[in-house]
């Protein structure tokens, strides 16, 4: 039986290019929006999935709390806002970039952990966002797995949690893997 994901739509234009790489790996999903869906509903999935999409994490419909009441129960993965919300539950500062950058591609340097195990590094990803987690509000629980080449943090994992984001979209045309 395959494994049943939830896909958190953030309000995303691009979700559903997530969602086909999903089911190429032979995951069932369910997309629901941020604000049309429930902790409790969420908790009947074997993974989540938070999209990203425009705005602030607090802005995120239920994606804070998926990660509060959920985390460690569930696998989470978050790209990019998600990725932002996974920060922000755990403590994190989410603020302006020091740069703007939207469709713009970075080298990105990793430690070859969770997701970004057995992929290059550096290897070249899209980065579409105007906000990043503030490198020196990182709590212990956190691991920064990625970052680009002058600093800013591309990939988190919790230390004990099946949680884990990235700044960057993976599922862009651009990024190399």
């Amino acid at each position: 039986m395959s494994a049943r994901i939830l896909v958190v739509d953030n309000y995303d234009s691009f979700v559903f290019n997530l969602v086909q790489y999903l089911q190429q790996l032979g995951a069932q999903t369910v997309v629901v929006r941020n604000d049309e869906v429930s902790v409790d509903q969420a908790r009947e999935f074997d993974g989540i999935l938070l999209s990203p999409g425009p705005g602030t994490p607090d802005q995120a419909g239920v994606c804070e709390d998926i990660v509060n009441e959920l985390g460690g129960e569930v696998p989470i993965f978050g790209v990019c806002l998600g990725h932002q919300a996974i920060a922000e539950a755990f403590g994190a500062t989410v603020s302006r970039a020091p740069e703007l950058l939207h469709g713009k591609t970075s080298k990105v340097t990793h430690n070859g952990t969770g997701v970004l195990r057995g992929l290059p590094s550096p290897f070249v990803a899209t980065r579409y966002h105007s906000l990043a987690v503030e490198n020196d509000t990182v709590p212990a629980e956190l691991e920064v797995t990625a970052r680009t080449d002058s600093g800013v943090i591309m990939g988190l994992r919790h230390r004990e949690k099946l949680i884990e984001g990235v700044q960057f979209h993976p599922e862009s045309v651009l990024t190399e893997y």
